[in-house]
């Protein structure tokens, strides 16, 4: 976190079909209720610019990209979208959550993709620096349920799904990873249960990690 900060920054990741969205405006809303001003955006996207690069991530083939011009789009989204959304709601002091973050590049095309772990990590100290969220939530779900839920939406956004089962496998793998690696931040949540299951497992986590909201 930027140190001149007055919000908070907290990420939800997870791989496709985890719930991510859902969680969100769960959470949203009780921190809206509990007088709280609360942004929630998304990545790709967040931005006008950002949301422009998103329809050329996530829609078409699953090989349009190399994986490092992927990276690359992803970051340049994500540049965007912290100077335009994510810092100056945190300058005022309030909460902001996003559907993905950083961790998503290491995940997607760090550890599951091509590009490696020392790729991705240059690339976030370039460009997120020190703006990592204060608490990231990692959704977890075994894949099969992931995609199940994904394929059963609306909507041309497939291209990371299209990528089968063992990618998404790696994909889980490394979100484990990152939480693993960095306890301080991250908070893995078992997101199989019900919808108001799996918000009272967050919420769990808010009042464990970040007191002052609840």
């Amino acid at each position: 976190m930027t140190n001149n900060s007055q919000g908070v920054f907290i990420s939800f990741e997870g791989g496709d079909g985890a719930g991510k969205s859902t969680q969100i405006q769960h959470l949203a809303r009780r921190l809206t209720g509990a007088g709280h001003e609360v942004v929630t955006t998304r990545e790709p996207g967040g931005s006008p610019g950002a949301e422009e690069i998103r329809k050329l991530l996530v829609e078409g083939d699953k090989d349009r990209w190399s994986p490092m011009t992927e990276a690359l789009l992803m970051i340049a989204a994500r540049r965007d979208h912290l100077e335009r959304i994510i810092l100056p709601g945190l300058s005022r002091g309030a909460i902001v959550i996003t559907d993905r973050f950083a961790d998503s590049t290491m995940a997607y095309q760090g550890i599951a993709g091509a590009l490696g772990r020392d790729a991705a990590a240059s690339l976030h100290s370039i460009v997120v620096g020190d703006n990592d969220p204060d608490l990231t939530i990692i959704l977890d779900v075994p894949i099969e349920k992931g995609l199940a839920r994904a394929g059963g939406r609306d909507g041309v956004e497939t291209r990371f799904e299209s990528k089968g089962a063992q990618f998404q496998t790696r994909v889980r793998k490394a979100f484990l990873e990152i939480a693993q690696n960095n306890p301080a931040r991250c908070r893995v949540v078992d997101a199989t249960g019900d919808i108001e299951q799996t918000a009272e497992a967050v919420w769990g986590v808010i009042v464990d990690r970040l007191p002052k909201l609840a």
